[in-house]
């Protein structure tokens, strides 16, 4: 990835040192790593939102709306999945490491796949959120 905006959903307060959450619908923020000509040019975070109003989409529209062009998830149901593609959001797949940084890394890289839809998982529906 030459340019654009990478999102990871991040634990606590985020940033390149911090760590992945495992399910992005239920992260405390969004970690954006703006990427120039292969290199990481800025690194901000933003708050998740709740989606108990808007359900799956409200963090597919709130990545939208912040022009991120690509997403690093260890998991994700289909529903959002779909949303992500729709508004045009490569969703890349790595559930092995925790930290932000090396993912990033390797997706500047063009070492992560795009995941797959038999990778998807059942999602967060149903009972105790």
């Amino acid at each position: 990835m030459e340019n654009g905006r990478i999102a990871i959903p991040s634990n606590g307060e985020g940033g390149l040192s911090g760590t992945r959450a495992g399910h992005f619908g239920h992260c405390d923020v969004f970690t954006f790593v703006d990427v120039k000509d292969g290199k990481i040019e800025t690194v901000s975070t933003i708050a998740n939102q709740e989606h108990a109003q808007g359900g799956c989409m409200v963090p597919v529209n709130l990545l939208a709306d912040h022009r991120v062009n690509a997403l690093i998830v260890g998991g994700i149901g289909m529903r959002p999945l779909m949303g992500f593609r729709q508004v045009g959001i490569d969703v890349y797949h790595d559930d092995q490491r925790p930290d932000i940084e090396p993912v990033v890394m390797d997706l500047i890289a063009g070492k992560l796949e795009q995941i797959r839809n038999d990778q998807v998982c059942g999602g967060g529906g149903g009972g105790a959120q």
